[in-house]
Order: structure tokens, then sequence, then C-alpha cells
């Protein structure tokens, strides 16, 4: 079995670092602390125009169709300098991506080629519900059909890029008669729509430089031809993209774990406590070993996630296995890293504790870690059955 990347990947792979450490890094403290956000939408414009925005994406719709393997990598290398950033682009893709596979001929041409280009800073995904969660059947969000409009009412929540996207992918419940999660329905509805209200940008812990924001729909109609897909199809593609999220979300974990072990295996090579440097002490030395074995596993992981999806085989159970390993061995990480620093990485005089704080979510979105244990032991479970 070869895993080693491809010419192709590698090129990828390097200009994301490069990308990384020479505009982001750079920014990525300021940012967080609420800095000028124009610098983080320049970025995000200096990304879509190498290529960045629609990896998985094919040629004709202005995307580089370099594969999931390449956008994996390149998420790690992105998130090893600035998570926020990681996460918008991780979105964007996505967003580009279920267009691609269920927009018809006019909504491929007019959405995804804007994402991917920067002509939108950004799509997004409008699926949370302040009731519906984990539990994204149970949506209460309506859209009902008037005359050649829906008219959308409900609200989400925790929609990332609420603020800046471009256009944003809903769900909305179509025929309340049906079975849950029967008669829900995906639609495309582009910001400054009336009765599209962007609430609240939310103070979070981390990842401050990406916003998260309410939506609200107050009578918001749109038109006909923005059903995406087949009517009351909808809930099944939420579990599509949500799987394939999940490689995105792992991979910016990885890098944000890997950047975290990078900083202290550095620092444990310059402090010295007792006449010597730390990194000569077994208990600093076996925290590095463990550390990078199990942030290595997560990248193993990822890769045979990503893998089996360039390939059109099923790849659930694996995006959940490696969603669930890697953010926690992620979150492990950046723990056993600011225990290196001491008390020097309790202050943000060093990079750790933002680390911490911005690794920290990745257990929770695109399907909580409890989440991804359900799925992946109902998928060995049905085997043997």
């Amino acid at each position: 079995m070869n895993l080693d990347l491809t010419e192709e990947q590698k090129l990828i792979q390097d200009t994301a670092r490069e990308f990384a450490t020479a505009e982001l890094e750079p920014a990525a403290a300021e940012l967080d602390k609420g800095g000028d956000d124009q610098i983080f939408y320049d970025n995000l414009k200096k990304l879509a125009e190498l290529g960045f925005m629609g990896l998985n994406i094919q040629d004709e719709y202005g995307g580089s169709e370099a594969g999931v393997v390449a956008f994996s990598v390149a998420m790690t290398e992105i998130a090893r300098a600035c998570a926020s950033t990681a996460v918008t682009v991780s979105v964007n893709n996505m967003v580009c991506e279920v267009i691609q596979a269920l927009g018809n001929e006019e909504q491929k041409k007019k959405y995804i080629e804007k994402i991917c280009t920067g002509q939108y800073p950004a799509g997004a995904f409008a699926l949370t519900e302040p009731g519906a969660g984990s539990d994204p059947a149970g949506m209460t969000t309506t859209a009902v059909k008037d005359g050649d409009e829906w008219v959308l009412n409900g609200s989400k929540i925790f929609i990332t890029s609420g603020s800046c996207a471009g256009v944003f992918v809903v769900w909305a419940v179509t025929d309340s008669s049906a079975p849950k999660g029967k008669g829900i329905s995906l639609f495309l509805v582009e910001a400054g729509t009336e009765g599209l209200v962007v609430g609240k940008k939310e103070d979070k812990m981390g990842q401050h430089a990406s916003a998260t924001n309410e939506l609200l729909f107050q009578d918001c109609r749109i038109p006909a031809g923005a059903v995406m897909g087949k009517l009351n199809d909808g809930f099944r593609v939420a579990v599509m993209e949500l799987a394939g999220g999940r490689i995105g979300i792992g991979s910016l974990a990885l890098g944000v774990g890997l950047a975290a072990m990078d900083a202290a295996t550095k620092y444990s090579l310059e402090r010295s406590q007792f006449g010597k440097k730390i990194s000569e002490f077994q208990a600093i030395q076996w925290k590095i070993a463990d550390m990078y074995t199990a942030l290595e596993g997560g990248r193993l992981l990822l890769m045979n996630a990503a893998f089996k999806k360039e390939q059109g085989r099923s790849f659930s159970k694996e995006a959940s296995m490696a969603k669930v390993f890697t953010t926690e061995a992620a979150n492990k990480a950046c723990y056993e890293a600011m225990q290196i620093f001491g008390g020097y990485g309790y202050t943000s005089d060093f990079p750790i504790e933002r680390y911490t704080r911005d690794v920290r979510i990745t257990t929770i979105y695109e399907g909580t870690s409890e989440v991804q244990r359900l799925i992946i032991s109902r998928e060995i479970l049905r085997q043997f059955a």
C-alpha cells in the first residue's frame, strides 16, 4: 500500500504551508484578539485565487479538481497557522461540493464559481437550530409553497460565516406530515434576500476571527427555482455532507494539534530546569512521543477516509472514526503542550493558549464525539447483524 502523496498533492500541501507561514501565522494572534477583519477577508481572497476554495470541484465551475486527499492535507497546513481561516475554507469547500453534487446546471454556474474565485468571501450551511443540533431531523424551520415562491420561517444557530456568506444552503421542512426526517428539503438562499436576518456574532471561546451567527427567516420569499435536489430528500443530503465535513474538521484539528506540539517540543529544547534541558526528562519525552504518535494515527485515519471518499466508496464510518480520534487527540496534544510550557503556556505571550481554545470546538461541531461513536457502533453492529 502506497501512502505517499502524489506530486500534485505535495505541491498543494507545500503551497498551503508556505502561504500559512507567510500570510496567516503573522496575523493569527491579532485576529484572535479582535484585529482588523479585512486582513482575514483578504487572506480568504488570496486562498481563493490559489485554488483552495474548490479543491474537489470540477474545473468548469472554477475548481481545482485536486481531490479529497489534497483537501485534507491543505486543511491541516492552513490550520497549523489559523484555525479560523481553516474552518472557513473547510465550509466553503463543502458548500461547493453539495451544490456540485445536487444543484442543477444554472445553480452550479451561478454560485460555485463565486465561492471558488472569492467573489463571495464564503458560503454557509444553515442546518443547526436551537432545538435541533445533534438531531437535525428535529428541525422546525419551514418552507411553504406560495405560487412561484417558497416562504421560509424559522431560525438557525451557530452558522459559520453567517455574516459574510454570499449564499446559504438552507434546510427546511416542506412536508410536516411526513415521518421525522423525511419531509425536509434543501434550498439556496442569497445573502440580502428580504426576510433573511443575520443575527449577532457569537462571543466564542476560540476561533474568534471566524464569524458564527444566528439566522432568522421571517416570511423570507425565495423563487421556486431555489430548491436544490429532490424535494423532501434534504435530510439524506445533510447526513452525506456532514460525513464529508468531518474529514475537513478532523484535518483542521490535526493541524492545530501539530502546531501545539511543534511549539512545545521546540520549547523543551530551550527551557532548563534542575540544571538541564527539560527535553532530557523522561516525563517530557513521553508526552512528546505519545502525542506525536496519536496525531500520526489521526493523520492515517484521515487519509483512509479521504481516499475512500475520493474513490467514490462508502466512507461514513471511516470519516467518523477519523474525526473522533483526531479531534480528541488534538485536544489532548494542546493540553500536554501547555503542560510542557508550564505557566508560560497559560499566557497569551505564547500561542498555546490560543491553540487550546481553538481546538476545543472540534469535538463538537460537524457532529459531536458522542454522535461519532453512535455512527461507528451502528455501522459495526450492522455488519455483525
